[in-house]
């Protein structure tokens, strides 16, 4: 086997590729909030309806993960990801002849919530744990930030395609992208770095590689670490406060801020480049937060992300929804997105362990999936009874701060922390 050095190492393809199936996985996810108005408008289906759908593929996407994590250790990543963008792209493709509320949500909830599920974060932890042997925060950084920003950065050129009410030009779109990933993935993404010739990145002298994903080779594995991760406190106070990041997020705003800029004026492509906005000032504030993390309380710095995103969610309805104000929102709002996911990754690390964190993370992440579908059904549902988004994005913000209150100290104080303000000590205890 190769050990020398290399100026370009097969891992950066794989990487790249990988950058992009979780991004067209995420911005499949965002595509209903495009198509929830030319719907709306074509069939004559009501806005819960829709959101039903929208908040099934969106559960999915999540409660999907660890067993994908189970998936690929024993089917393989590359099996897998192919098996995921082929079920995106059919089910996205077939919906274009669609005639009833329920072929929607078998198609954009269940099958593409399914497809999506099997290439999301648990694929980038995969990848990076196979491929690299250093640099691998960095890696998983990148990769992290692709699937929070897919699901923004797509908006505009697809609400471009759905001017004038057509939807069906964003479904296809959708589909032809996820397609063309699929041979890419069949030439460019070989199973295991000896396929190459060559070691994980980084990798020098006789090094074993790390296996922390082994233990989710079959899907009762991944069972048994949520039923251990269960016992513990700790585990419930992280998994309920993703719940609300998804609430606050990606289920309300990235599922509902188009409809409710149109509420107020505002076109679709317009509304949709603020979301984009949004994406770019997430990737300075993920970044940023990295970096933070490493060295700073992140119970602390969750405190502050949380409190800062419910105040910013209650001032919106409150603007006057002018240029200036709805890109100050943007920008403040961009940089708190996925603020808060190194500071929970790092708690999770330090509280389970090397050998149950990963596939923990992955349970706090269904969390934060369902918090996202019970924002994307209830904010419709919401719309729908009332005739406005104003009391979904006050309730979400009210759960946003009661979720910094909860970092404020008092918490960990009770689940028994040593000194009562640090949750570092308060480690897994069948670690």
């Amino acid at each position: 086997m190769t050990t020398s050095i290399r100026r370009f190492h097969p891992a950066m393809i794989v990487v790249a590729i990988t950058f992009f199936a979780l991004l067209f996985s995420a911005g499949l996810r965002s595509a209903p909030g495009v198509m929830m108005i030319p719907l709306e408008v074509h069939f004559g289906w009501d806005r819960a309806t829709i959101s039903f759908s929208a908040a099934l593929g969106i559960l999915l996407y999540g409660l999907v993960g660890p067993f994908a994590a189970a998936l690929m250790m024993s089917f393989g990543i590359k099996r897998t990801m192919i098996a995921g963008l082929g079920l995106m792209a059919v089910s996205t493709f077939v919906s274009q002849w669609m005639t009833a509320p329920w072929h929607y949500t078998l198609s954009w909830g269940v099958l593409s919530g399914i497809g999506s599920g099997a290439v999301a974060s648990v694929l980038g932890a995969a990848v990076v744990n196979r491929w690299f042997a250093t640099r691998q925060g960095l890696v998983m950084g990148l990769l992290s930030a692709s699937t929070a920003t897919g699901s923004l950065i797509f908006l505009p050129f697809l609400a471009w395609l759905s001017a004038g009410g057509a939807w069906k030009p964003v479904a296809l779109a959708v589909s032809l992208g996820c397609a063309a990933l699929i041979p890419l993935v069949m030439m460019f993404v070989p199973e295991r770095p000896e396929q190459r010739g060559v070691r994980r990145f980084g990798e020098v002298g006789n090094t074993v590689p790390s296996q922390p994903m082994k233990q989710a080779a079959t899907p009762w594995l991944a069972v048994e670490a949520l039923m251990r991760a269960g016992r513990h406190p700790v585990f419930w106070v992280l998994a309920g406060t993703f719940f609300v990041c998804g609430l606050t997020t990606n289920g309300l705003v990235g599922t509902h801020m188009i409809a409710f800029c149109g509420d107020h004026g505002i076109a679709p492509v317009a509304a949709a480049g603020l979301l984009s906005l949004m994406g770019f000032f997430d990737l300075i504030g993920t970044t940023a937060s990295g970096w933070l993390t490493d060295r700073y309380n992140p119970k602390r710095l969750l405190a502050c992300y949380y409190g800062l995103r419910g105040l910013s969610l209650i001032a919106l309805p409150f603007i006057d929804f002018g240029t200036v104000s709805l890109t100050i929102f943007a920008v403040f709002y961009g940089l708190d997105w996925i603020a808060t996911v190194p500071p929970t990754v790092k708690l999770a690390n330090q509280s389970f362990g090397e050998r149950d964190a990963p596939i923990v993370f992955g349970w706090i992440l269904v969390a934060h999936q369902i918090g996202a579908a019970v924002a994307a059904l209830g904010a419709g549902i919401i719309r729908e009874q009332v005739g406005t988004y104003t009391p979904a994005f006050l309730l979400a913000g009210v759960f946003a701060i009661f979720a910094a209150l909860v970092f404020m100290g008092g918490f960990s104080r009770n689940l028994g922390s040593a000194d009562g303000d640090d949750l570092d000590q308060l480690l897994y205890a069948d670690a």
